[in-house]
């Protein structure tokens, strides 16, 4: 089956709802390809060798979680940019790149999929009235100590986290935003959290994390953003009745 290019696009708006947002860079078609899709590769980020692998995979459309055009960039298109718009234009490919959205959908998104993996129970967003920032806070449906956490992140997501170790022999009750959200550690501790797991870490956020007595864990970038899009790619295959595959290019950070 294929699917025109308005429909993917008229789907994945109506999923992910990117006028509810204000972000760092443009939600939806970036780079406009062929009319027609029957094959669309999703991964966390539209480097070249992502592009290139969706290219031998026979791709017409990709979906990704970091596309381009981000906010404050130099707007020339040269370089490694000329490089990557070159290959999509090349090859017909569509760009779809959806940041916020991607990370707050309440069941496909970044931060659902990661407590899924986890074991985690969703209970409310870290700040309900601010729509753009996308952290969540719930519950360990297996409560456990920080090194049984830090050990079951290593196996689950193929990454050693960083471990900032908390006051809390067990830790319950708990918050976490995918990504580079260290900054919402702040947040996570005003919601009563025995633990805030993040992708990245900040120096200041070790201060806080070991001040306050939370457990702090940085389990990666790429490794915590790997689900949403994936999710995404999975409910649009079934619901557009179009083949689906997620390339997954490691990123140690």
């Amino acid at each position: 089956m294929s699917v025109s290019l308005a429909e993917l696009h008229s789907s994945l708006n109506r999923l992910l709802k990117p006028g509810d947002f204000r972000d760092y860079c443009p939600n939806g078609l970036q780079v406009e390809g062929k009319s027609s899709i029957n094959t669309l590769m999703t991964g966390v980020t539209a480097s070249q060798d992502f592009l290139e692998a969706a290219i031998n995979k026979g791709a017409d459309a990709i979906l990704v979680h970091h596309g381009y055009f981000w906010k404050g960039e130099d707007p020339v298109i040269s370089g490694i940019k000329k490089t990557r718009l070159k290959t999509l234009l090349a090859h017909d490919i569509s760009l779809f790149a959806y940041h916020l959205p991607l990370d707050a959908h309440p069941q496909l998104g970044n931060n659902a999929q990661l407590g899924l993996t986890l074991g985690f129970r969703t209970e409310a967003d870290l700040d309900p009235l601010h729509k753009s920032r996308v952290g969540v806070w719930g519950y360990v449906e297996e409560p456990c100590s920080g090194e049984t956490l830090a050990a079951r992140i290593n196996s689950t997501l193929n990454r050693s986290p960083f471990h900032i170790p908390g006051k809390a022999k067990i830790i319950e009750k708990i918050a976490w935003c995918t990504g580079s959200a260290q900054s919402y550690i702040e947040l996570a501790h005003d919601a009563g959290v025995d633990a805030y797991i993040t992708g990245e870490v900040s120096e200041q956020t070790v201060h806080f994390a070991r001040e306050t007595g939370m457990h702090f864990f940085a389990a990666g970038h790429h490794a915590t953003e790997r689900y949403g899009v994936q999710a995404v790619g999975r409910y649009l295959a079934d619901e557009l009745d179009i083949h689906h595959e997620f390339i997954d290019i490691d990123n140690p950070v």
